[in-house]
Protein backbone atom coordinates (compact mmCIF):
# COMPACT_ATOMS: atom_id res chain seq x y z
CA UNK A 1 0.00 0.00 0.00
CA UNK A 2 1.52 3.25 -1.35
CA UNK A 3 -1.32 5.60 0.22
CA UNK A 4 0.47 8.63 2.66
CA UNK A 5 -2.32 9.11 5.12
CA UNK A 6 -2.52 12.38 6.87
CA UNK A 7 -3.07 10.20 9.98
CA UNK A 8 -1.96 7.18 11.66
CA UNK A 9 -4.10 3.97 10.96
CA UNK A 10 -6.32 2.44 13.74
CA UNK A 11 -5.47 -1.27 14.30
CA UNK A 12 -8.74 -2.19 13.38
CA UNK A 13 -8.98 -5.25 11.37
CA UNK A 14 -6.05 -7.34 10.01
CA UNK A 15 -5.11 -10.42 8.34
CA UNK A 16 -2.10 -12.59 10.11
CA UNK A 17 -1.17 -15.75 9.97
CA UNK A 18 -4.02 -17.08 8.12
CA UNK A 19 -6.57 -16.04 11.06
CA UNK A 20 -8.21 -12.52 11.09
CA UNK A 21 -7.24 -9.99 13.76
CA UNK A 22 -9.46 -7.08 15.28
CA UNK A 23 -9.54 -5.36 18.22
CA UNK A 24 -12.91 -5.85 20.38
CA UNK A 25 -14.51 -2.41 19.94
CA UNK A 26 -16.53 -3.22 23.11
CA UNK A 27 -13.91 -3.47 25.23
CA UNK A 28 -12.90 -0.01 24.27
CA UNK A 29 -11.97 2.74 26.24
CA UNK A 30 -10.91 0.86 29.37
CA UNK A 31 -9.17 -2.31 27.57
CA UNK A 32 -7.33 -2.75 24.51
CA UNK A 33 -8.15 -6.13 23.44
CA UNK A 34 -7.77 -7.97 20.40
CA UNK A 35 -9.79 -10.89 18.79
CA UNK A 36 -7.86 -12.95 16.86
CA UNK A 37 -9.49 -16.47 14.76
CA UNK A 38 -9.57 -18.86 11.84
CA UNK A 39 -13.07 -19.57 12.37
CA UNK A 40 -15.63 -17.29 10.14
CA UNK A 41 -18.55 -17.82 12.70
CA UNK A 42 -16.52 -15.95 15.25
CA UNK A 43 -16.43 -13.15 13.39
CA UNK A 44 -20.32 -13.48 12.01
CA UNK A 45 -20.18 -12.97 16.25
CA UNK A 46 -18.00 -10.02 16.91
CA UNK A 47 -20.09 -8.03 13.88
CA UNK A 48 -23.50 -9.34 15.36
CA UNK A 49 -22.73 -8.13 19.18
CA UNK A 50 -20.57 -5.03 17.66
CA UNK A 51 -17.30 -5.95 18.66
CA UNK A 52 -16.44 -4.72 15.12
CA UNK A 53 -19.04 -2.35 13.95
CA UNK A 54 -18.43 0.48 11.23
CA UNK A 55 -20.30 -0.08 7.87
CA UNK A 56 -17.11 0.01 6.20
CA UNK A 57 -15.32 -2.14 8.86
CA UNK A 58 -18.13 -4.87 8.58
CA UNK A 59 -17.38 -4.87 5.30
CA UNK A 60 -13.92 -6.14 5.39
CA UNK A 61 -14.48 -8.41 8.46
CA UNK A 62 -17.40 -10.32 6.09
CA UNK A 63 -15.02 -10.24 3.18
CA UNK A 64 -12.15 -11.80 5.43
CA UNK A 65 -14.81 -14.14 7.30
CA UNK A 66 -15.70 -15.65 3.73
CA UNK A 67 -12.01 -16.68 3.36
CA UNK A 68 -11.78 -18.17 6.76
CA UNK A 69 -15.04 -19.90 5.60
CA UNK A 70 -13.21 -21.22 2.34
CA UNK A 71 -10.34 -22.28 4.30
CA UNK A 72 -12.43 -24.59 6.42
CA UNK A 73 -14.44 -26.56 3.17
CA UNK A 74 -12.52 -29.44 2.99
CA UNK A 75 -14.41 -30.65 -0.53
CA UNK A 76 -11.95 -30.87 -3.50
CA UNK A 77 -14.26 -30.38 -6.63
CA UNK A 78 -14.92 -27.14 -7.75
CA UNK A 79 -19.02 -27.49 -7.64
CA UNK A 80 -19.23 -28.96 -4.23
CA UNK A 81 -16.82 -26.88 -2.94
CA UNK A 82 -19.04 -23.58 -4.18
CA UNK A 83 -22.13 -25.19 -3.13
CA UNK A 84 -21.17 -25.02 0.93
CA UNK A 85 -19.03 -21.65 0.04
CA UNK A 86 -22.25 -19.96 -0.80
CA UNK A 87 -24.20 -21.29 1.84
CA UNK A 88 -21.52 -19.53 4.27
CA UNK A 89 -21.16 -16.42 2.79
CA UNK A 90 -24.93 -15.71 2.62
CA UNK A 91 -24.78 -16.59 6.44
CA UNK A 92 -22.17 -13.85 6.70
CA UNK A 93 -24.14 -11.56 4.73
CA UNK A 94 -26.60 -11.71 7.20
CA UNK A 95 -25.23 -10.74 10.02
CA UNK A 96 -26.49 -7.28 10.21
CA UNK A 97 -29.13 -6.02 7.51
CA UNK A 98 -29.21 -2.59 7.09
CA UNK A 99 -25.40 -1.91 6.70
CA UNK A 100 -24.66 -2.42 3.17
CA UNK A 101 -21.14 -2.63 3.04
CA UNK A 102 -21.71 -6.13 3.91
CA UNK A 103 -23.81 -7.31 1.90
CA UNK A 104 -21.28 -5.32 -1.25
CA UNK A 105 -18.01 -7.40 0.28
CA UNK A 106 -19.73 -10.80 0.60
CA UNK A 107 -21.38 -10.14 -2.85
CA UNK A 108 -18.10 -9.27 -4.67
CA UNK A 109 -16.39 -12.88 -2.90
CA UNK A 110 -19.49 -14.91 -3.86
CA UNK A 111 -18.74 -13.46 -7.61
CA UNK A 112 -15.19 -13.95 -7.86
CA UNK A 113 -16.01 -17.72 -6.36
CA UNK A 114 -18.91 -18.11 -8.82
CA UNK A 115 -16.77 -17.37 -11.93
CA UNK A 116 -13.25 -18.83 -11.01
CA UNK A 117 -12.07 -21.24 -13.35
CA UNK A 118 -9.09 -22.91 -11.10
CA UNK A 119 -9.01 -25.59 -8.37
CA UNK A 120 -10.28 -25.00 -5.18
CA UNK A 121 -6.66 -24.32 -3.58
CA UNK A 122 -6.41 -22.10 -6.18
CA UNK A 123 -9.82 -20.23 -5.95
CA UNK A 124 -8.83 -20.05 -1.96
CA UNK A 125 -6.02 -17.92 -2.74
CA UNK A 126 -7.70 -15.80 -4.84
CA UNK A 127 -10.73 -14.99 -2.17
CA UNK A 128 -7.71 -13.91 0.11
CA UNK A 129 -6.57 -11.48 -2.61
CA UNK A 130 -9.79 -10.09 -3.38
CA UNK A 131 -10.15 -9.35 0.58
CA UNK A 132 -6.70 -7.84 1.08
CA UNK A 133 -7.71 -5.56 -2.17
CA UNK A 134 -11.60 -4.57 -0.31
CA UNK A 135 -9.29 -3.62 2.59
CA UNK A 136 -6.65 -1.73 0.93
CA UNK A 137 -9.55 -0.41 -1.18
CA UNK A 138 -11.45 0.93 1.66
CA UNK A 139 -8.23 3.16 3.18
CA UNK A 140 -7.82 4.40 -0.18
CA UNK A 141 -11.89 5.63 -0.48
CA UNK A 142 -11.22 7.05 3.33
CA UNK A 143 -7.99 8.64 2.84
CA UNK A 144 -9.40 10.81 -0.74
CA UNK A 145 -12.75 11.30 1.42
CA UNK A 146 -10.64 12.86 4.15
CA UNK A 147 -9.21 15.49 1.76
CA UNK A 148 -12.61 16.11 0.01
CA UNK A 149 -14.17 17.08 3.11
CA UNK A 150 -11.26 18.04 4.86
CA UNK A 151 -11.76 21.56 2.41
CA UNK A 152 -15.25 22.21 3.62
CA UNK A 153 -14.07 22.82 7.72
CA UNK A 154 -12.60 26.61 7.90
CA UNK A 155 -9.48 27.56 9.80
CA UNK A 156 -10.85 27.93 12.68
CA UNK A 157 -13.78 25.90 13.47
CA UNK A 158 -16.30 23.56 15.94
CA UNK A 159 -17.96 20.71 13.98
CA UNK A 160 -20.16 18.05 15.70
CA UNK A 161 -20.28 14.22 15.55
CA UNK A 162 -22.71 11.19 16.11
CA UNK A 163 -21.83 7.68 16.48
CA UNK A 164 -17.90 6.68 15.88
CA UNK A 165 -17.17 7.20 12.26
CA UNK A 166 -13.39 7.40 12.85
CA UNK A 167 -10.81 4.65 11.92
CA UNK A 168 -12.81 2.04 14.21
CA UNK A 169 -15.70 2.03 11.84
CA UNK A 170 -13.18 1.58 8.89
CA UNK A 171 -9.72 -0.10 7.35
CA UNK A 172 -7.94 2.25 9.77
CA UNK A 173 -9.04 6.15 8.72
CA UNK A 174 -12.63 6.63 8.97
CA UNK A 175 -15.11 8.65 7.23
CA UNK A 176 -16.94 11.74 9.31
CA UNK A 177 -14.20 11.17 12.08
CA UNK A 178 -11.65 10.71 9.58
CA UNK A 179 -12.73 14.49 7.67
CA UNK A 180 -11.98 16.11 10.97
CA UNK A 181 -9.17 14.35 11.64
CA UNK A 182 -7.76 14.95 8.42
CA UNK A 183 -8.63 19.00 8.65
CA UNK A 184 -6.80 19.13 12.25
CA UNK A 185 -3.67 17.15 10.67
CA UNK A 186 -3.84 19.69 8.22
CA UNK A 187 -3.00 22.59 11.14
CA UNK A 188 -6.45 23.56 11.19
CA UNK A 189 -7.80 24.40 14.73
CA UNK A 190 -10.81 23.16 15.39
CA UNK A 191 -12.53 21.62 18.51
CA UNK A 192 -14.89 18.29 17.99
CA UNK A 193 -18.33 18.68 20.06
CA UNK A 194 -19.21 14.84 20.38
CA UNK A 195 -22.29 13.47 21.11
CA UNK A 196 -22.41 10.34 22.93
CA UNK A 197 -24.44 8.23 20.80
CA UNK A 198 -26.73 6.43 23.14
CA UNK A 199 -27.65 3.57 23.46
CA UNK A 200 -24.39 2.24 23.13
CA UNK A 201 -22.06 5.31 23.70
CA UNK A 202 -20.14 4.88 20.21
CA UNK A 203 -19.18 8.77 20.76
CA UNK A 204 -18.73 8.61 24.69
CA UNK A 205 -16.49 5.49 24.22
CA UNK A 206 -15.14 5.18 21.06
CA UNK A 207 -14.96 8.47 19.46
CA UNK A 208 -13.29 9.88 22.30
CA UNK A 209 -10.26 7.21 22.13
CA UNK A 210 -9.84 8.05 19.15
CA UNK A 211 -9.58 11.64 19.21
CA UNK A 212 -7.01 11.10 22.64
CA UNK A 213 -5.12 9.09 20.55
CA UNK A 214 -4.01 11.52 18.17
CA UNK A 215 -4.95 15.00 20.24
CA UNK A 216 -7.93 16.42 18.71
CA UNK A 217 -9.46 18.62 20.88
CA UNK A 218 -13.02 18.08 21.45
CA UNK A 219 -15.68 18.24 24.16
CA UNK A 220 -18.36 15.14 24.73
CA UNK A 221 -21.96 16.50 25.97
CA UNK A 222 -25.14 14.14 26.12
CA UNK A 223 -27.17 13.47 22.56
CA UNK A 224 -29.56 15.92 24.29
CA UNK A 225 -27.42 18.95 24.31
CA UNK A 226 -26.89 19.43 21.03
CA UNK A 227 -30.05 21.57 20.15
CA UNK A 228 -28.52 23.75 23.14
CA UNK A 229 -25.09 23.87 21.79
CA UNK A 230 -25.89 25.12 18.29
CA UNK A 231 -28.08 27.29 19.65
CA UNK A 232 -25.37 28.91 21.83
CA UNK A 233 -22.39 28.84 19.75
CA UNK A 234 -21.22 28.70 16.00
CA UNK A 235 -21.32 25.72 14.99
CA UNK A 236 -19.20 25.26 11.57
CA UNK A 237 -20.70 21.88 10.32
CA UNK A 238 -22.08 18.69 11.61
CA UNK A 239 -20.04 15.38 10.31
CA UNK A 240 -21.94 11.92 10.41
CA UNK A 241 -21.30 9.04 8.74
CA UNK A 242 -23.91 6.73 7.00
CA UNK A 243 -24.65 2.89 7.23
CA UNK A 244 -26.64 2.87 3.75
CA UNK A 245 -27.53 5.69 1.33
CA UNK A 246 -30.33 5.16 -0.82
CA UNK A 247 -30.15 6.51 -4.69
CA UNK A 248 -31.61 9.14 -3.65
CA UNK A 249 -29.33 9.98 -0.99
CA UNK A 250 -31.60 9.61 2.00
CA UNK A 251 -29.45 7.99 4.68
CA UNK A 252 -29.46 5.34 7.37
CA UNK A 253 -27.38 5.96 9.89
CA UNK A 254 -27.14 5.47 13.78
CA UNK A 255 -29.94 6.42 15.74
CA UNK A 256 -29.99 9.98 16.54
CA UNK A 257 -28.89 11.60 13.39
CA UNK A 258 -31.93 12.37 11.86
CA UNK A 259 -32.76 14.45 15.07
CA UNK A 260 -29.23 15.75 14.73
CA UNK A 261 -30.10 17.10 10.78
CA UNK A 262 -33.72 18.24 11.87
CA UNK A 263 -31.72 20.74 14.41
CA UNK A 264 -29.14 21.74 11.86
CA UNK A 265 -31.56 22.69 9.87
CA UNK A 266 -33.39 24.59 12.36
CA UNK A 267 -30.05 26.39 13.14
CA UNK A 268 -28.64 26.54 9.94
CA UNK A 269 -25.98 24.36 10.49
CA UNK A 270 -24.34 22.51 7.46
CA UNK A 271 -25.01 19.15 7.48
CA UNK A 272 -23.14 16.93 5.87
CA UNK A 273 -22.94 12.89 5.49
CA UNK A 274 -19.89 11.51 4.56
CA UNK A 275 -19.21 7.48 3.08
CA UNK A 276 -17.49 5.40 0.15
CA UNK A 277 -19.71 5.09 -2.44
CA UNK A 278 -19.62 1.29 -1.42
CA UNK A 279 -22.08 2.61 1.09
CA UNK A 280 -24.50 3.62 -1.46
CA UNK A 281 -26.86 1.51 -2.81
CA UNK A 282 -28.51 2.41 -6.18
CA UNK A 283 -30.75 -0.56 -6.17
CA UNK A 284 -33.09 1.51 -3.25
CA UNK A 285 -34.80 3.88 -4.52
CA UNK A 286 -35.35 6.14 -1.21
CA UNK A 287 -34.70 5.68 2.51
CA UNK A 288 -38.38 3.93 2.69
CA UNK A 289 -36.94 0.58 1.11
CA UNK A 290 -33.92 0.71 3.68
CA UNK A 291 -34.39 -2.42 6.12
CA UNK A 292 -34.04 -0.88 9.88
CA UNK A 293 -32.04 -3.36 12.76
CA UNK A 294 -33.81 -3.70 15.80
CA UNK A 295 -31.69 -4.71 18.39
CA UNK A 296 -31.77 -6.18 22.27
CA UNK A 297 -33.69 -4.05 24.25
CA UNK A 298 -30.76 -4.46 27.02
CA UNK A 299 -28.93 -2.48 24.97
CA UNK A 300 -31.08 0.35 26.08
CA UNK A 301 -31.57 -1.00 29.67
CA UNK A 302 -28.10 -2.11 30.82
CA UNK A 303 -24.99 -0.35 30.90
CA UNK A 304 -22.15 -3.05 30.91
CA UNK A 305 -24.44 -5.61 31.71
CA UNK A 306 -26.13 -3.74 34.91
CA UNK A 307 -29.89 -3.40 34.52
CA UNK A 308 -31.04 0.72 36.00
CA UNK A 309 -34.21 0.48 34.47
CA UNK A 310 -36.98 -1.65 36.54
CA UNK A 311 -37.80 -5.28 34.52
CA UNK A 312 -40.52 -6.29 32.17
CA UNK A 313 -40.85 -2.62 30.05
CA UNK A 314 -41.57 -1.94 26.44
CA UNK A 315 -38.64 -1.33 24.94
CA UNK A 316 -38.41 0.37 21.49
CA UNK A 317 -34.63 -0.60 19.74
CA UNK A 318 -34.26 0.63 16.20
CA UNK A 319 -30.56 0.62 16.00
CA UNK A 320 -30.66 3.35 12.91
CA UNK A 321 -32.74 6.05 11.58
CA UNK A 322 -32.92 7.27 8.33
CA UNK A 323 -32.21 11.39 7.04
CA UNK A 324 -34.20 12.31 4.25
CA UNK A 325 -32.25 13.41 1.59
CA UNK A 326 -33.28 17.15 1.77
CA UNK A 327 -31.56 17.90 5.28
CA UNK A 328 -28.50 16.36 4.01
CA UNK A 329 -26.15 19.81 2.80
CA UNK A 330 -23.54 17.24 1.28
CA UNK A 331 -22.82 13.77 0.72
CA UNK A 332 -18.99 13.55 0.77
CA UNK A 333 -17.18 10.70 -0.86
CA UNK A 334 -13.86 9.48 -2.44
CA UNK A 335 -15.21 11.22 -5.88
CA UNK A 336 -15.95 14.83 -3.65
CA UNK A 337 -19.18 16.24 -2.51
CA UNK A 338 -22.29 15.31 -4.17
CA UNK A 339 -25.10 17.81 -4.19
CA UNK A 340 -28.78 17.88 -3.73
CA UNK A 341 -31.03 16.54 -5.74
CA UNK A 342 -28.24 13.40 -4.85
CA UNK A 343 -30.46 10.95 -7.65
CA UNK A 344 -28.26 12.73 -10.04
CA UNK A 345 -25.13 13.53 -8.48
CA UNK A 346 -24.42 10.48 -6.86
CA UNK A 347 -25.28 8.51 -10.24
CA UNK A 348 -22.40 11.31 -11.54
CA UNK A 349 -20.02 10.35 -9.24
CA UNK A 350 -20.51 6.21 -9.75
CA UNK A 351 -19.84 6.94 -13.37
CA UNK A 352 -16.74 8.69 -13.10
CA UNK A 353 -13.85 7.18 -13.82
Amino acid sequence: MNIQTLIPLTPTIEWTANKVKLIDQTKLPLEEQYIETDEYKVVCDAIYRLAIRGAPAIGVAGAYACVLAANKITVDDLDGFLKEFMLKADEIGATRPTAVNLMWAVKQMKNKASSFSGSVTELKLALLDLAHEIRTDDIDRCHNLGLHGADLIPENANVMTICNTGGLATSGIGTALGVIQYAHAQGKNLKVHVCETRPLLQGARLNTWELKRINTPFTLMTDSMAAQTMKKMDIDGIFVGADRIAANGDTANKIGTYSLAVLAKHHHVPFYVAAPLSTVDYEIESGADIPVEERSADEVTRIKGIQFTIEDIDVTTPAFDVTPAELIHGIITEKGVAKYPYKESLAEQRNAS
